[in-house]
Order: C-alpha cells, then sequence, then structure tokens
C-alpha cells in the first residue's frame, strides 16, 4: 500500500499552452480539499536544479489565493522551459564546450530535501518522457496531457489545441478578405512540429485551397498547377495553409536552431513556399507566420473544462495510488493510461482519416 501523500508538486514544461492555469487551479483546490500540501516548481524542474537562479525561491507553496482567477489566463503562473531537461542538461565543460548530462538522480534528491511525496507534471511528449523517468526511479508521478500540437498519444485531444485552432481559423477567415481585393496568393504557417493537426483542422475549417502537412510531403509543382488550374476557373486569389515541419519530397524539413539541451526549433518553411509558388505562379504572393500567437490568449471553453478535468482526475489517480500513467480523454470519460504508452509515438495525421477524406472530397490540394 502507498504511504499517505502529504505535499504534492505541480510543474508545467515544455511550450505554454492556453488551460495549463486551469490545470494548475484544479490540482490545487482538489488536493487541498483532502488536506494535501501543493507545492509549485519554476521553469518546469529549473527552479529545484537551480533554486539559488530565483530571487524568492525555485519552489514556493501553493495555497488557494494563489489560484483564484487564473482559469481564463493564458500561459503559466509557474512559468515553464523547453531548454534544460534534466535527462539532457547542458553544462559547460573546463574547455568551454557544452556537453549534456543526466541530472535526474540530483532532480529526485532535490524531491526528497522538500519533503515531495508526489509530482504532478502538465506537459507534452519530452516533459512526459521525463516524469516517465522519474516514476521508474520511485516518484509517485502523474502526467497530464499538454500541447497545441494536440501530438500526443492514448488520449483524444490535448488542451490548448481547442484554443489555437479556433485562432488559426479566424486568421484565415481574415486573410480571405485581403488575398480577394488584391487577387493574391496567401501562404499562412502555422505550428504543430511534426504533425499537422492545427494546419488541416484550421485549414479545413477556414478554407484553405491547399494545406500541406508533415505526413505528405509535397511537390510544389503540383500545388502550382491546382492553383493555376483554380485561376483559370476563375479564383483570382488562394489560401496555402503550411504546417512549420512541412517536408518537401525532394528537401528536408526548415529548422531554424538546434542547439544542445533544446528542442529542435522548425521555422521558415512558409517564406521558402512563398517565394518558390510566387516564381512558379507568376502571382503576387505574402507569406503571414501566425507562430507564438496561437500559444497566446485565453483558453476556448472546450480547453478550459477539459483542462479543470484533467487537473482534478490528477488528484484522484494519486488519491487512488496511480503513478506512471497519464490522464487522458476518452469521451465521455477521463481514464488512467500507463504514461510509457502515451510517449512510444507521436499522434499523427492518418492519411485515410475522415477528416483528411473530407478535404479530399472538397477538393483541396495536398502537394500529392
Amino acid at each position: 500500500m502507498s504511504a499517505p501523500i502529504k505535499r504534492i508538486a505541480l510543474s508545467t514544461g515544455g511550450g505554454d499552452a492556453p488551460g495549463l492555469n486551469a490545470v494548475i487551479r484544479a490540482v490545487v483546490i482538489s488536493a487541498l480539499k483532502r488536506g494535501w500540501e501543493v507545492l509549485g516548481i519554476r521553469d518546469g524542474y529549473n527552479g529545484l536544479l537551480e533554486p539559488g537562479a530565483y530571487k524568492n525561491g525555485g519552489v514556493f507553496t501553493l495555497a488557494r489565493e494563489n489560484v483564484r482567477g487564473i482559469t481564463h489566463l493564458g500561459g503559466t503562473i509557474l512559468g515553464t522551459t523547453n531548454r534544460g531537461s534534466p535527462l539532457r542538461y547542458p553544462i559547460k565543460d573546463a574547455t568551454g564546450r557544452i556537453r549534456e548530462v543526466d541530472r535526474s538522480d540530483e532532480l529526485i534528491e532535490a524531491f526528497g530535501r522538500y519533503g515531495i511525496d508526489s509530482l504532478i507534471s502538465i506537459g507534452g511528449d519530452g516533459s512526459l518522457a521525463i516524469a516517465n523517468v522519474l516514476a521508474k526511479k520511485g516518484l509517485r508521478v502523474i502526467g497530464v496531457p499538454k500541447t497545441i500540437d494536440n501530438d500526443l498519444d492514448k488520449t483524444v485531444i490535448t488542451f490548448g489545441f481547442d484554443t489555437a485552432l479556433a485562432f488559426a481559423t479566424e486568421c484565415l477567415d481574415r486573410l480571405h478578405t485581403t488575398a480577394d481585393s488584391h487577387h493574391r496568393l496567401m501562404v499562412v504557417e502555422v505550428m504543430g512540429r511534426y504533425a499537422g493537426w492545427i494546419a488541416l483542422n484550421a485549414g479545413i475549417s477556414g478554407a484553405s485551397d491547399v494545406i500541406l502537412i508533415p505526413e505528405i510531403p509535397y511537390d510544389l509543382d503540383k500545388v502550382a498547377a491546382d492553383l493555376l488550374d483554380r485561376e483559370k476557373k476563375g479564383r483570382k486569389y488562394a489560401i496555402v495553409t503550411v504546417a512549420e515541419g512541412a517536408i518537401a519530397k525532394s528537401g528536408s524539413r526548415s529548422v531554424i536552431e538546434k542547439e544542445a539541451g533544446k528542442a529542435e526549433r522548425l521555422g521558415g518553411v512558409g517564406e521558402k513556399i512563398a517565394a518558390q509558388l510566387q516564381e512558379k505562379t507568376g502571382k503576387e504572393t505574402r507569406v503571414v507566420v501566425l507562430g507564438h500567437l496561437l500559444r497566446g490568449g485565453s483558453p476556448t471553453t472546450f480547453d478550459r473544462l477539459i483542462a479543470l478535468r484533467f487537473g482534478a482526475a490528477a488528484v484522484r489517480a494519486l488519491e487512488e495510488g496511480q503513478s506512471g500513467v497519464m490522464v487522458a480523454l476518452d469521451p465521455p470519460h477521463v481514464r488512467y493510461v500507463p504514461m510509457e504508452d502515451a510517449i512510444q509515438r507521436l499522434k499523427t495525421v492518418p492519411p485515410n482519416c475522415d477528416t483528411m477524406l473530407t478535404a479530399r472530397d472538397l477538393g483541396i490540394c495536398f502537394g500529392d
């Protein structure tokens, strides 16, 4: 039988997403109701690994007043980071070179020093991979799936995705009027990393003519031919929605940054595609990169509710003696799935899913 819980900790890692604060609020209120103390770790695990870097301490108590009125706020009151994974922590050696070291044992010791007996880790595949290692080292851990990319396996959806999708769709709606007025080709780059969920769903909902996603390598000659054919039929403008991780049949992903201790940073594909399409079609072309705008703002009603449900379910999982599991949406229920299973692979867009079939029936071009 598991030892009684007295003090739990909360960590938010990876890119921020609308709904994080709602999870935090649900966890804190649910835990306090059970008589547990709740601590917040600043900036992923940096608050434990580098406590001296924080004027007011890297770990702080979360009371009811700390979470009052935060459900509707974007971001995270704990701070977050996608750098400095404790499994691959970048340090500078005596020669000045940066190398990566595993600091997970130090992290386990730090949890012990603070008297933390359980952890709720809120994050995407990278954060949950770290949480899974900590669980295997003996810490009681529950994962909460968070990513605007919706690429975590074993859950129907992650919170943050609906908000990002709604904003991307609104932007596409607005671009139709200016593209039509100037008879332009508009290329819109959206986030999503190695999965095309945002581009696909927003692209269809926002009536894009072309959608380019990582799961389907594209041929720009075919895209250009499709756009020129549309013009012959009287369509004087076009919208092309591109996922940041889209890849050409003859090329590679567009990477901005790849350094030790940092997640690979994608970007720039929209600019490249816009330049090539302007040359191939002769149409005046503009590019819009939505980027981090998709991460900000207040969560939608759907994301708020899912986030609150996930937070409360994570506390119930701890109370039931669970560890090494992730809470997951399996409508109409929130269930527990092994964290190991959830991080085995990215959830990418199936080529023959109903949404893809719908897009093809609507005449949307995927460059294949």
